[in-house]
């Protein structure tokens, strides 16, 4: 599910449940991501490994070209292998530019089908959708009068001195009154520290910018065909990811730092969603001519060596070992991604183990989420994971894995997550038996009830979205349509 409003972007990125104590009976943090990663490993190997499979390919070939007929047939051998097993991405945003789909724009943000049924419902006069497509270019207009943003804008360089480096400070962190200096920070969870939005030395809210404004741009230029729209995305997806002098590094190494306790936290990788987001929505600029082959090479270049680090670098493997909203949103930017670099094998391997590994374990036999009830923000964060949930299902859909009809072994899937909260949605609404210590936006629940709507054909999911008039304009009406 792509994102659908500006302001809810920065909502959830420090929010990881407690971790049990480390001691004899509990494993720590690091131990618990080599544990629980077993599921992905092998898979995980053969992709970070891709790049030493062709070049043991390309050395035997050269060989081959020598004269040497045993290495020749060994070559073959290879090729064949690689072929089927490696499956190398293709060097384009979104097909090679040679294949019969180089012309079919695609998002996986959206359910399949919804933006080629939203776009010629609006052909055809369908004043349903005029409003949701008001709003949309409206958004794309203001973002034309967005620079493209950059890591290197940032006043204060990240411990390695490189200000291509991500960096940003982790919200619930605050300043410690009874230490010298206030450090280390300490965690006040819920509670953000206005220093994590500070421009100066925070990349988060450019990360944010920089995916939202992709996104928008890159819907406008579906919808509408006009030009200026591909154009600036293009230029924002050049600065921050191929310009020398403004692409980021590809690595969150030091994103979500704490003050005086760490450099940079797994946690920090959250942010990096906002990273599949912009990928994702460059697939809809397919047919314009904004985004040249080198820069399709170029953002593929980049974007291998960004999965390679987050496939392999110990702070992604312990995200992936988050049993909360953090590893849901983990698995939904790998899975994206995947299928962005056309490595659909390795998204459907993922999104059959999310079954049991972020399904079966987040959701209680009630429908409850109780690693997201621990918080304080409680009803915040279950919106949250279950949004994760719904994206891991669409993604689903795109890759032929169905999580909307997984239950475990007590019945608990995602429509019961969602028939849990829905009665502190509804109007009028349950009143929620749980922390929650500020005002939760009920329209923000809104796309998760449209998403099940059409999943599970259930109206009664769709009679609460029409409860709310404003849902008219939100994006998700071209997004998942009925």
């Amino acid at each position: 599910m792509a994102e659908r409003s500006q302001h809810r972007a920065s909502e959830g990125l420090e929010g990881r449940s407690k971790r049990p104590a480390t001691g004899t009976g509990s494993p720590s943090p690091r131990e618990r991501a080599r544990i629980t990663c077993e599921p992905y490993e092998a898979e995980q190997e053969r992709f970070v490994n891709l790049d030493l499979v062709m070049d043991l390919f390309q050395t035997r070939a050269v060989s081959a070209r020598r004269g040497k007929p045993l290495i020749r047939a060994i070559a073959m051998l290879l090729a064949a292998w690689a072929a089927t097993v490696a499956c190398v991405p293709r060097e384009a945003i979104a097909a090679d530019d040679d294949s019969t789909s180089a012309k079919v724009p695609r998002f996986y943000g959206a359910k399949p089908g919804s933006l080629l049924k939203a776009r010629g419902r609006i052909a055809t006069g369908d004043k349903s959708l005029q409003r949701a497509l008001k709003n949309l270019v409206a958004t794309a207009d203001e973002a034309l009068e967005v620079a493209p943003p950059s890591v290197t804008e940032k006043e204060q360089a990240p411990p390695s001195g490189d200000r291509h480096d991500y960096m940003s400070l982790a919200p619930y962190f605050w300043p410690d009154p009874t230490k010298p200096g206030g450090r280390p920070y300490v965690r006040r969870d819920g509670e953000r520290n206005p220093e994590s939005r500070d421009p100066r030395a925070n990349d988060g809210p450019r990360i944010a910018k920089m995916g939202n404004s992709i996104e928008s741009l890159s819907l406008a230029y579906f919808f509408t065909g006009d030009e200026k729209y591909a154009t600036h995305a293009a230029e924002m997806a050049r600065v921050w990811f191929i310009a020398p002098a403004t692409r980021m590094n590809p690595n969150f190494t030091y994103a979500q730092a704490v003050p005086g306790k760490a450099d940079g936290r797994p946690e920090g990788i959250l942010e990096a969603r906002h990273i599949a987001v912009a990928i994702d929505s460059l697939g809809l600029l397919v047919d314009s001519k904004e985004l040249s082959d080198a820069d399709r090479k170029a953002i593929v270049a980049w974007l291998r060596d960004y999965v390679r680090w987050l496939l392999a670098s110990p702070a992604g493997r312990e995200e992936q070992a988050a049993d909360n909203n953090h590893g849901t949103y983990y698995d939904v930017q790998v899975v994206r991604l995947a299928l962005c670099l056309d490595r659909k094998d390795y998204a459907r391997r993922i999104l059959v183990a999310a079954k049991k590994r972020r399904i079966a374990a987040q959701i209680a036999s009630d429908g409850s989420q109780p690693h997201e009830l621990k918080r304080t923000k409680s009803l915040s964060y279950s919106r949250f994971n279950l949004e994760a949930l719904c994206e891991l299902a669409t993604l689903g859909e795109h890759a032929g894995v169905d999580l909307w009809g997984y239950a475990g072994p007590d019945g608990a899937g995602i429509r019961r997550g969602i028939e849990f909260i829905a009665p502190y949605v509804d109007e009028p609404a349950k009143k929620w038996p749980h922390e929650q210590i500020d005002e939760v936006k009920k329209e923000d629940f809104l796309p998760i009830l449209r998403c099940a709507a059409l999943a599970y054909k259930a109206p009664e999911f769709e009679a609460i979205v029409e409860k709310y008039p404003a849902a008219r304009a939100d994006r998700f009406q071209l997004l998942f349509v009925p």
